[in-house]
């Protein structure tokens, strides 16, 4: 291991205490940055200094967050997103299909807008990715985080999340199509002058298993004047349609097809 001098340690320290983070410290004093790091925490336990974690977290630090974002992030969390929790991390994870390459971009994009400073990656999985990000503040976020199944809890929304829904609906139901939802062509045929003719139709769908996420969504259409319905399959109203043209029309021009 490559030794430093006493002179080198002591600037580097002197550097720390002022704000300036490892990397840049590291790069000016061309020295390793888990030397840096390993000078920092020991400088920190001889203070008796307890390490926090650096964060932006809008609800600890009062930093006001981009609400149209968070609304699509919200929605992809309901989605298809969960966090894991550990004693001194929380990972907020998305799965996206790996073929809808728009879909990874605009998750990682709202992560990042949401809150800058934690990591963000791709792992890919077999036919998916998971856009992850590691902050333990994800969970001051999404209230709605807790052991189990969100299908098998009840979900509700904070009265702080309720106003951003409310203010941004068209985003909260973006981001709940794209995470459990898809746009389809439908058909069906009738008879014209004696003739049976095929027509086809497109037609928006969202599937949740949760009671709580399927009202928050049908709530959302009816805020913005979308007309829908709920379509039982084997007894079990996990799906709610929106087929009207009208409605359709408007959900192509605020949502459009997954990609």
């Amino acid at each position: 291991m490559e030794q430093h001098s006493p002179s080198i340690r002591a600037h580097a320290v002197t550097l720390l205490r002022s704000g300036i983070p490892n990397r840049v410290v590291a790069a000016r004093l061309n020295v390793p940055r888990g030397t840096i790091g390993w000078w920092r925490s020991e400088d920190r336990r001889l203070r008796g200094e307890a390490y926090e974690e650096p964060t932006d977290c809008p609800l600890c630090t009062g930093r006001h967050v981009d609400s149209a974002a968070y609304a699509y992030l919200l929605g992809l969390y309901l989605g298809d997103g969960h966090i894991i929790s550990k004693p001194k991390q929380h990972h907020l994870s998305i799965f996206c299909n790996a073929t809808q390459v728009g879909l990874i971009t605009a998750a990682e994009e709202a992560m990042r807008t949401v809150m800058a400073m934690p990591s963000v990656k791709r792992r890919h999985k077999p036919g998916c990715i998971e856009v992850k990000s590691y902050s333990r503040h994800w969970t001051c976020l999404f209230p709605q985080h807790g052991p189990g199944k969100k299908h098998e809890r009840k979900i509700a929304l904070a009265c702080w999340q309720r106003e951003i829904v409310d203010a941004y609906p068209w985003e909260f139901i973006r981001g709940l199509v794209h995470s459990d939802g898809c746009r389809t062509m439908n058909w069906t045929t009738r008879v014209v002058d004696g003739e049976r003719k095929r027509y086809e139709y497109p037609r928006y769908w969202f599937t949740n298993v949760s009671d709580d996420i399927r009202r928050l969504y049908t709530d959302a259409l009816d805020k913005v004047g979308v007309e829908w319905k709920h379509c039982t399959r084997h007894g079990r109203p996990y799906n709610i349609s929106v087929a009207r043209r009208a409605s359709v029309a408007l959900m192509d021009t605020r949502i459009g097809p997954k990609y």
